[in-house]
């Protein structure tokens, strides 16, 4: 399971819904919804990266650039 792909299933579930929905009121609350979850899915992804080890780089030496 990739939560982000679920998340943004969702979303377009919503904004489907949304699109489809004749209440103004409706319209307005799955549209909030598919705002959440895309939220969800920016979220996740940023707290993955935060999460992963940062990658070291070895330094260049005077001897190695010759």
């Amino acid at each position: 399971m990739n939560p982000p792909e679920e998340f943004l299933r969702h979303a377009a579930d919503c904004e489907r819904m949304a699109k489809f929905t004749r209440d103004p009121a409706s319209k307005a609350t799955w549209n909030r919804m598919a705002e959440r979850w895309l939220r969800c899915a920016e979220v996740f992804e940023s707290q993955r990266a935060a999460a992963q080890p940062a990658r070291r780089f070895r330094p260049v030496t005077a001897d190695m650039q010759h």
